[in-house]
Formats: C-alpha cells, structure tokens, sequence
C-alpha cells in the first residue's frame, strides 16, 4: 500500500477540456494529458489523495476537511463550460484531522477549514488521474512567505501518510512565467532550470534538499518562477520522499518551454 510522492504540472486553467486552438496549437497540452491520466497505472490504488496546489496560500498550513468539497473556479477567461465541470470527490475528515496532527506535531502551525472548494490546481488534474472521482481528496495549502526549508519540513512531516496509502500529490508547474510561456521566448532559461531541477530531483536525499532550499541560485531560477507559489509543491513532495530518490517520469515543451514531473518512490 506504500504510495509515492509526485510533483506534477496541472496544465494553464481548464486547458484539458477546452478547444485550444484559438490560442495556440491543438495539441500544446496533449502529452501533459496522456501522462496525467496513465499516473495511477500499474501502483497499488491508493486509499486517498492529498494535494499541495500552488493555488492555495495561508497564513499558517491549512487543511481543507469539507466532507463533499465543492469546486472553486480560481481561472478567468475561458469558455463558459469549463466552468460548468464537475469533480464530485469525497473529501476525508479523518485524513484531513490526521494531516493537522502530524504537522503540528512537527512544529508548524496548522489550521482547518470545512468551507474551501477545491481549486483548479486539484480539481483539473484529478479529473484526468481518476475521473470517476472515487477517490476521497483532501486539500492542504502552502504557507504564506513560500519558505522552501519550511515545505520541505512540511513534506517531511506528511512523510508517514505514504505508509497508510495516502498518495501525496505536488501541484504545480515546474516551468512558471505565464508571460514568458504565452509568448514561447523563454526556451533556453526553461532548459536550464529544467536541467537543474532534474538533478537535484535525481540526486541523493540530502543533497537533494540543500539544493532545493536554495533554489534562487539555480541558473535560470527567477526566469522560470518569477514568483515560486508553482515550484514549492516539488519541496513538499521531495520533503515527503524521505531516502527515496526522485525519478523524472514526464518531460516535454510546451509553447516552447520545457516542463517536466517527478516522481518520488
């Protein structure tokens, strides 16, 4: 029943469910799709999804502990339809108690809420992971302040749920100037971040953190996240790997820039 921890890109909005030609290629988002919806494939089914989406910051770490979470429609823009989608998954309160536990018993400080719909950095690519919305989901959010040590703790402290079947899922982007992505001229600093990321992923667990806590440094950094919110699901998933080394499992680029998915046990 041991379950691994993911970093994954959800995609731009409801990008999955639109017709994206009018914007760019048919296809820009078809290979993220395959990958999302083949990533229970061939694993234990997990019992429950606990999802870090970088749309969703606090003042201290929050746990979403609604028993039917609703679904919030945090994107602007898009067809009229996409905000008529459905994810009807049940949430699960006693996850989401034990997930408060175990981070306050790290010393974070940890809150809980029943009234958050899930937003479209959970709903958008669980509906391509498990359509059927079987699978019960709790949301956790990222703290304000975005201190990568602090998510890594966070991950860290998340670690033992993996032994109870609780897959743990980082919701993001690893490739994260909207702007830049739009435009298709930032190929070369995605690249180089991209590369970065991938070793340190890859690498042994303790360099693995150091490097991800000092992520400015990398070369490309700031080009690929002028704002981190869509990177510190990767330290939340790599604190929640313990000893296991991460695998690159989805690497592609998209209107250009690379974007890529970690795996982590």
């Amino acid at each position: 029943m041991r379950q691994p921890s993911w970093f994954i890109p959800h995609g731009g909005g409801p990008c999955f469910f639109m017709d994206w030609s009018p914007i760019g290629p048919a296809d820009t988002w078809k290979g993220m799709e395959v990958f999302l919806r083949s990533l229970l494939d061939g694993a234990p089914r997990p019992r429950a999804v606990l999802v870090i989406s970088a749309h969703w910051e606090a003042p201290d770490f929050t746990v979403n502990a609604a028993a039917q979470p609703p679904l919030l429609f945090d994107y602007h823009g898009f067809p009229p339809h996409t905000y008529r989608l459905q994810y009807p998954a049940p949430g699960d309160p006693v996850l989401a108690a034990l997930v408060v536990e175990r981070i306050r018993g790290a010393g974070l400080p940890c809150a809980r809420i029943d009234d958050r719909g899930l937003d479209h950095g959970v709903f958008v690519p669980m509906l391509l992971i498990d359509p059927p919305a079987q699978l019960p989901v709790v949301q956790l959010s990222l703290r304000e302040g975005l201190d990568p040590a602090e998510h890594l703790r966070l991950g860290r402290a998340l670690a033992p749920l993996r032994d109870e079947g609780v897959l743990i899922l980082g919701s993001g982007m690893s490739f994260h100037d909207v702007r830049a992505l739009m435009r298709g001229d930032s190929a070369r600093d995605a690249q180089v971040f991209d590369d970065w990321l991938t070793t340190a992923a890859v690498d042994a667990p303790d360099r693995r953190d150091a490097a991800l806590v000092d992520w400015q440094r990398a070369p490309g950094a700031r080009a690929a996240h002028p704002r981190e919110e869509h990177l510190l699901p990767m330290m939340v998933a790599a604190g929640a790997a313990g000893d296991d080394v991460g695998t690159r499992v989805y690497s592609e680029p998209i209107m250009g820039n690379r974007v890529s998915a970690y795996r982590f046990g």
